[in-house]
């Protein structure tokens, strides 16, 4: 790694090679947040309520675990970086983690919890091991704010493409592979194959990506002093708290799909240009899913060029209160009115994708203005709080999901009552709406905006070419 003047411009293929490890571990993440849910109460066979408790129960370590994998990998020196190693070496453990997770063992109830409470939690441990490096990457590769934006969507236009090639496919794999057996079959094998794809992305990322971005002032922080120095933080606080809110309103739109179409869409009937066309409950999850995630990339490729127009924080404003507001409609579309349902879908899709890449590129912007302030970069500790508050987001968002399916009084694979069809619209439409409110009521206080980055950007600069 160099430390002199780093506004690298960063190759087309580079940012295609950091795109790679997004698209494997938003496989997997779409798998967590859209298929995980539902197949532990329809296919494993345990309940919402308990599965709710589990995914928070579990996150009491995980809170500590991505930290502590920040800390780790900022102290790590190799050849190859500091990062990169973790994808190379973690990406194999991880696709037979991950297949162990969606595989069901034919244990008693109390069996299978236990089953689900540890494969879970390795798969966090997993997932922690190679994302907070690989998040943390994208700090290190350049110090230029516009490549980090560009970086940021490539990373995002990766990670929805992996989730679109889930949603595009898993219906229709998990149907291929238990056809002859049984669903749960169908899972284990459908998940074996995103598995191995995964572990090929991570590795394609490993070889095709530069760390070149090296700390002011070199040396060995004490732990003590990087935890000092984020405690005074105030943009770390403010993005931790977006993040995790953006993140709570993903997580119960995704979680919330397969039930909404199969209990309250259900299968339809069309009409088009004189002929019916047959469309059953999960053909038509599948296509949603599959346009909120095309269109979540539409936002992404949107990102760069509206923040640079009217700046990031405007941008992360705009996006979030368009995203509320679209959700609250939601609440009010009947089963027979499936255009405006997906037409609205499109264009949540949109309004969601633009704040995606801007919280990467934003918490950039903060490990710089941490290294500013103290003249030490904490880089892997500071990205590694992004990771956290996307699995704080996604479990506080399941948990909600999982409790509020019981609480409605959800029953797996029976007809629901209008209670529960009344649970299932609200976590799709109004809660997850407020979770995006929540993200407005942090961000309206964050700081760095353009003006404050470019003085940071310019001292920085100039503080690392006198350590040559």
């Amino acid at each position: 790694m160099n430390s002199g003047n780093l506004l690298t411009k960063i190759s087309l293929r580079e940012k295609a090679a950091y795109g790679c490890g997004d698209f494997a571990s938003s496989m997997f993440w779409k798998l967590f947040s859209m298929f995980l849910l539902f197949f532990y109460t329809d296919i494993f066979g345990i309940s919402a309520a308990a599965v709710g408790t589990m995914f928070l129960v579990t996150r009491v370590w995980d809170a500590i675990n991505d930290p502590m994998m920040g800390i780790i990998a900022d102290r790590t020196s190799t050849r190859w970086g500091k990062f990169r190693p973790y994808l190379l070496f973690v990406a194999v453990p991880f696709a037979i983690i991950g297949v162990l997770t969606f595989t069901t063992p034919d244990f008693d109830a109390t069996g299978k919890l236990i089953y689900a409470y540890v494969t879970y939690t390795l798969m966090m441990m997993v997932y922690t091991a190679v994302n907070v490096p690989y998040s943390s990457l994208m700090g290190v590769m350049t110090n230029n704010t516009e490549e980090r934006t560009s970086l940021a969507s490539w990373r995002f236009i990766g990670a929805f493409s992996g989730g679109l090639f889930v949603t595009a496919t898993a219906n229709s794999l998990i149907e291929y592979f238990g056809e002859n057996s049984t669903p749960a079959t169908g899972y284990q094998f459908t998940i074996g194959v995103y598995a191995i794809l995964a572990a090929l992305f991570f590795m394609l990322t490993f070889a095709g990506t530069k760390e070149r971005l090296k700390p002011a002032l070199e040396g060995h922080s004490a732990l003590k002093e990087d935890l000092k120095d984020i405690t005074k933080n105030s943009p770390w606080f403010i993005m931790l708290g977006a993040g995790i809110s953006v993140l709570i309103f993903n997580s119960l739109r995704d979680g919330s799909i397969l039930y909404y179409f199969k209990y309250f869409i259900k299968d339809q009937t069309i009409n088009f240009m004189g002929e019916s066309y047959e469309f059953s409950h999960t053909a038509l999850a599948s296509a949603y899913m599959s346009i909120w995630l095309a269109t979540n990339i539409i936002g992404v490729i949107l990102a760069k060029p509206i923040s640079a127009k009217i700046g990031k924080k405007n941008t992360f404003i705009l996006s979030v209160v368009t995203s509320a507001i679209l959700s609250f409609v939601i609440f009010f579309l009947q089963p027979n009115q499936l255009g405006l349902i997906f037409f609205s879908n499109i264009l949540i899709g949109i309004s969601a994708g633009i704040v995606l890449p801007l919280i990467w590129s934003m918490y950039a912007d903060i490990a710089d203005y941490s290294e500013w302030k103290t003249g030490r970069r904490a880089t892997g500790l500071i990205f590694s709080s992004s990771s956290m508050s996307q699995k704080f987001g996604w479990t506080l968002g399941g948990a909600l999901s999982g409790w509020l399916l019981a609480a409605f009084g959800f029953q797996a694979n029976m007809e629901q009552t209008d209670q529960s069809l009344l649970g299932i619209r609200l976590m799709i439409s109004i809660i997850a709406g407020i979770g995006a409110l929540m993200a407005l009521g942090f961000i309206y206080f964050y700081p760095l905006d353009e003006k404050y980055m470019s003085k940071i950007e310019i001292e920085l600069d100039k503080a690392r070419n006198g350590n040559k």
